[in-house]
């Protein structure tokens, strides 16, 4: 999702995208301990997106 994207949205929906984005990264680092990553890739890409998300919501003046 980019940052464009991001900003149309209000700070509710940004707050549950970040917590699904979370949610997500914490099921991810269980796969990795199992050793049953599909997509290694998919942690760089989540990481990335919760920080576009927090900043997103910080420029609006809202806190995560």
């Amino acid at each position: 999702m980019k940052a464009r994207e991001i900003r149309a949205l209000d700070p509710q929906e940004i707050r549950e995208k970040i917590r699904a984005a979370e949610e997500e990264l914490f099921n991810l680092r269980f796969q990795k301990v199992v050793g049953q990553v599909e997509n290694p890739m998919r942690f760089r890409i989540l990481k990335r997106e919760i920080a576009r998300l927090k900043t997103v919501l910080r420029e609006k003046g809202m806190r995560p």
